[in-house]
């Protein structure tokens, strides 16, 4: 038991990665993997519910607009989905508008981030909610 658990805090934390922008995901991979996050990607809503089906990723960079299904979709999705405590999700979007980042705040979303970011706005979101790797 004490095993267990001991490996289970050493592990390196997984941060799916969705965006639908192969610059964004290979930025965050590169940021997420110096910190030593292990890393998954999805490109649309849809992959990110498999992925999210598949595993349990410990975060979520989740793009507000992906094909398919936006992050606002997806975290409803994962609302009704999702048994006990889900991933902490840090909403990302280019929309600076308060009233935007609201409706991502009462939709699920844990943090956000205004793109594009850098690596100590990442690294300070992530603290915020406990997420250091």
């Amino acid at each position: 038991m004490l095993r267990t658990m001991l490996a289970r805090s050493l592990r390196r934390k997984l941060c799916l990665i969705a965006d639908d922008s192969v610059v964004i995901r290979n930025a965050a991979r590169s940021m997420l993997t110096d910190l030593r996050f292990r890393t998954a990607e999805a490109e649309d809503g849809l992959e990110v519910l498999s992925h999210c089906q598949r595993s349990r990723p410990d975060a979520i960079l989740l793009d507000h607009t992906m094909p398919y299904l936006d992050g606002l979709g997806v975290m409803a999705e994962l609302r009704t989905r999702w048994r006990g405590p889900g991933p902490k999700i840090i909403f990302c979007t280019a929309n600076r508008d308060a009233a935007h980042i609201a409706r991502a705040i009462n939709a699920g979303a844990h943090e956000y981030l205004i793109k594009p970011f850098d690596r100590s706005v990442l690294v300070s979101k992530l603290a915020t909610l406990g997420l250091t790797a």
